[in-house]
C-alpha cells in the first residue's frame, strides 16, 4: 500500500482540485508552479490510485473530481501532517525552554523580543511557563532605542548583528537550528 499514498506534490494537487472542480491542467500548471507534463503524469497517477476521476464536460473541458478513497487519503495526510508539526512545535518549545532556563540561570531578567510573529509569542510563552510568571517578554520592532538591561532576544530571520544598543543578544533561530531544536524526534 505504500504506492497508494500521496507524496507531497499529489497531496498539493488534490488539495487544489477539490475547490475548483473544473479547473484545467495549464491553471493547475501555474499554480503548482510545475510543467504541463507533471501535472498531467501526476493527475494520471492520483486516477490510477483511484484518489480522482474525470469527467467529460464538452468537447475541450474536463471536470476532476475526488473519489471517496481520494477524500480518505487526502485527510489521513492532512493528520498525519498536523501530528507532525505538533510535534515540530514541541520540539521548539522544548528548546525554548532550554535556552529560557540558560538564560535565567545566567542572571537574565528582562527579555526583549523582536519581532511579532507565532514564534515570537512562543519565545514570549516560554519565558511565562518557565520563570512562572516572575518575568516576561517585552516586544519590540527595531533596536533603534538603547536597552541597557536584559537581553535581546530576536525571532526575526535576516536581522544580521546590526548595531544594536543591548548589553547582549541572542538570535533564537539560529541557537536552535544549532541545537538541532528542530529535528523530528523518532
Amino acid at each position: 500500500m505504500p504506492d497508494e499514498e500521496l507524496d507531497e506534490r499529489e497531496f498539493e494537487l488534490i488539495n487544489i482540485i477539490g475547490p475548483q472542480v473544473t479547473a484545467n491542467q495549464r491553471d493547475l500548471s501555474r499554480q503548482m508552479n510545475l510543467s504541463l507534463g507533471m501535472v498531467n503524469m501526476l493527475i494520471r497517477r492520483l486516477i490510477t490510485k483511484g484518489l480522482i476521476r474525470t469527467r467529460q464536460l464538452n468537447k475541450k473541458k474536463i471536470e476532476y473530481i475526488i473519489t471517496p478513497k481520494g477524500f480518505s487519503e487526502k485527510m489521513r495526510k492532512s493528520v498525519q501532517y498536523t501530528v507532525k508539526t505538533i510535534n515540530s512545535i514541541s520540539n521548539i518549545k522544548e528548546g525554548l525552554n532550554k535556552i529560557i532556563q540558560r538564560l535565567v540561570s545566567e542572571g537574565e531578567t528582562e527579555f526583549y523580543i523582536l519581532g511579532r510573529s507565532d514564534f515570537a509569542h512562543l519565545v514570549d510563552m516560554a519565558i511565562q511557563e518557565y520563570s512562572q510568571n516572575r518575568f516576561k517578554g517585552i516586544f519590540i520592532e527595531d533596536v533603534t532605542q538603547d536597552y541597557p538591561e536584559g537581553i535581546l532576544l530576536v525571532c526575526k530571520e535576516n536581522v544580521g548583528n546590526g548595531h544594536w544598543k543591548v548589553k547582549k543578544a541572542i538570535n533564537l533561530i539560529e541557537e536552535l537550528a544549532k541545537a538541532n531544536a528542530f529535528a523530528e524526534r523518532p
